[in-house]
């Protein structure tokens, strides 16, 4: 994919940062390369009865099962009627691999680490806790996410995600 926002020679490898995109809704999102196990594509999930708006059930991987997380519920969107593509995350130790269901996956876009400007004031607190900040690219904003935020152990570790969207029925 094609380097946005610089010219290759002007990005130093200590500068750049490669996000794999993404998309939920009509938003593009970005995580860093280095933080995706996998891509496992389009899956079904087995729904978990009683879990948590952001679980969006478990699904296998690799003898494993593991649970999966709707990026959807946690921006408060409605849930798609398409299958989402599936990411399998792992947190920096290396103690807890899950998935993060998103609507779709792009490719993957390097940009400077100085390019990310910050969150603005009038995100709301679900929001500012998620995001790490926006890249301006030619296609649009990119949001820069981080995975460690987006454990299933630390999201019900905050509270904020128990349920829908605020005003949303849960």
């Amino acid at each position: 994919m094609k380097i946005v926002a610089q010219e290759l020679e002007q990005i130093h490898e200590d500068d750049s940062i490669s996000l794999c995109s993404m998309f939920a809704g009509d938003e593009s999102f970005g995580i860093d390369t280095g933080k995706i196990r996998e891509v496992l594509g389009k899956r079904e999930l087995e729904r978990v009865p009683m879990a948590p708006v952001f679980v969006a059930g478990v699904v296998p991987y690799r003898g494993d099962v593991l649970t999966a997380v709707s990026f959807r519920a946690l921006l408060g969107l409605s849930e798609s009627e398409r299958p989402g593509c599936v990411l399998v995350l792992e947190d920096d130790e290396g103690q807890e691999r899950f998935g993060l269901l998103v609507d779709s996956v792009g490719g993957v876009v390097t940009v400077s680490k100085r390019m990310l400007e910050s969150n603005p004031c009038t995100l709301d607190s679900r929001c500012k806790w998620l995001f790490d900040g926006a890249y301006k690219m030619q296609s649009g904003l990119m949001i820069q996410l981080d995975p460690q935020k987006l454990r299933p152990s630390r999201l019900a570790e905050t509270g904020m995600f128990r349920h829908g969207a605020p005003g949303e029925a849960a």
